[in-house]
């Protein structure tokens, strides 16, 4: 018996330790979110796998509260060099140039790196999207902010992950936003502004689906300039399963703006989305046009599944037709090799109201520079009208005019002040979510219609799947 009671004893303390809770890793630094003042450097910048040149956009300008020491975290590879070029590029134009110290790590452990030394208090990422999802999670999880390059989610797995996310977020205090830099464009921020004034645009429609109160299209190219430099692809942006398709990549943009253009400042939901419609459609690619983007030879073994003969067949294109809030809404993506001579990547847009359509193009008769027209219906506006509310617009956007080209036909006169160009977008969004930070908080609306907007884009690839 006492023998018993002696092994009791000993067993007691091993039952101890084997029930008690495991210690987390002392690789990670624990540390309190910080709470911003707008102090200067105060913001310090992580970069995470920078596989999309986009991460190097936000680095095109310097801002007064973000520490130029940058720490990158990255696999050694093509991807990485490429935007350490291109920051260089930038420390070292003659005009304006940045200074920004890059700190940078090379390794396959790189994120299980950056969250173990924690040396930044943003996270940015922009690459490879096949675990984005997965990194902004863990990297809230770790306390640090997040500032991400769409599209946070690119299946509907990906997107319960990012609602998961949201609520980290939202428990640890700190703050998740993507950067849509579409909303930036100065011609989309007039029509936006003119869809608010009754007297010029009436009532958005509801519309139907062969004639969406609001169209949103968007043309793409593969090959194209960047920095003034011919773009270089990794190989993986060309695979769905890490780039994502069409439907729920560049869609990300012309949702947001469907949303924040016809429900300016409105809380929306999954229950406000009803899809309608959905499809998606190859880009070919030939060998030749693969290497002239990669500069490889052949197809790596993860694009084989998307080859046919020798053509790449690229599902980059996509079209969503749905109903927001019970107004029909339709976004479009369509991805081609390589633009004609002197164009670039374009944008479509209509929004029709009871009194006019306000309407953006840019084909050739734009010389394929965003343009924003009033249609005016049944002789409902006369230019006295319209010249009111231009007036009204140019006191926050002096030197706007108004230029009748026919009967019932008006075009925006925009000053070339405002044409900064897609590259300059992301310093302008980057300069808002450092406000956010200072604030301590996004916008009410913000984080349910980014639910919303990926809900959206995942569900429609669903349907088209399907179908």
């Amino acid at each position: 018996m006492k023998r018993q009671l002696n092994l009791l004893w000993m067993l007691i303390p091993l039952f101890l330790i084997c029930c008690k809770q495991e210690p987390k890793s002392k690789d990670i630094k624990e540390v309190e979110p910080q709470k911003f003042t707008g102090a200067k450097g105060e913001v310090k910048l992580m970069t995470l796998d920078p596989g999309h040149f986009h991460a190097s956009l936000i680095l095109k300008t310097m801002y007064d509260q973000m520490n130029p020491e940058v720490h990158i975290f990255a696999p050694d590879g093509d991807d990485l060099e490429g935007h350490l070029a291109r920051v260089e590029g930038f420390n070292s134009r003659e005009e304006n140039p940045t200074s920004w110290d890059l700190n940078t790590y090379r390794g396959d452990d790189f994120f299980e790196k950056m969250i173990a030394e924690k040396p930044g208090n943003v996270m940015n990422v922009s690459g490879n999207n096949s675990k984005k999802t997965e990194f902004i999670l863990k990297t809230l999880e770790a306390g640090v902010n997040v500032l991400a390059d769409k599209p946070m989610a690119i299946d509907a797995e990906g997107f319960q992950q990012l609602e998961k996310a949201f609520q980290v977020a939202e428990d640890k205090g700190v703050l998740l936003y993507d950067i849509m830099t579409e909303r930036y464009e100065i011609t989309t921020m007039l029509q936006r502004a003119l869809s608010q004034i009754p007297s010029v645009f009436g009532e958005l429609l509801e519309g139907s689906p062969e004639e969406p109160a609001i169209t949103k299209e968007s043309v793409h190219h593969f090959s194209k300039l960047v920095a003034g430099k011919p773009l270089t692809r990794p190989a993986w942006f060309f695979d769905t399963a890490q780039q994502g398709e069409g439907i729920v990549d560049v869609n990300t943009h012309l949702v947001d703006l469907i949303q924040w253009e016809a429900f300016p400042g409105q809380v929306l939901s999954k229950d406000d989305v009803e899809l309608v419609s959905a499809r998606r459609w190859t880009t070919d690619l030939t060998p030749e046009m693969f290497k002239s983007v990669t500069h490889l030879d052949t197809y790596p073994a993860y694009l084989q599944k998307d080859v046919d003969g020798e053509l790449l067949k690229v599902h980059s294109n996509g079209e969503i037709i749905y109903k927001l809030k019970g107004v029909h809404a339709k976004a479009s993506v369509i991805w081609n090799f390589k633009a004609p001579e002197g164009a670039k990547d374009t944008h479509y847009s209509i929004m029709r109201g009871s009194k006019c359509d306000l309407i953006i193009e840019q084909g050739a008769k734009e010389a394929y520079k965003p343009t924003l027209y009033l249609a005016s219906k049944d002789n409902q506006l006369t230019t006295e009208d319209l010249q009111v509310a231009i007036d009204e617009l140019a006191k926050k956007f002096p030197g706007l005019g108004l230029e009748k080209l026919e009967d019932k036909l008006w075009k925006v006169a925009i000053p070339e002040q405002y044409k900064v160009g897609h590259e300059a977008h992301f310093g302008q969004v980057t300069q808002k979510y450092l406000q956010f930070l200072k604030a301590g908080k996004l916008p009410d609306w913000e984080v349910p219609n980014m639910i919303t907007k990926y809900y959206t884009t995942t569900a429609a690839l669903q349907l088209a799947k399907q179908q």
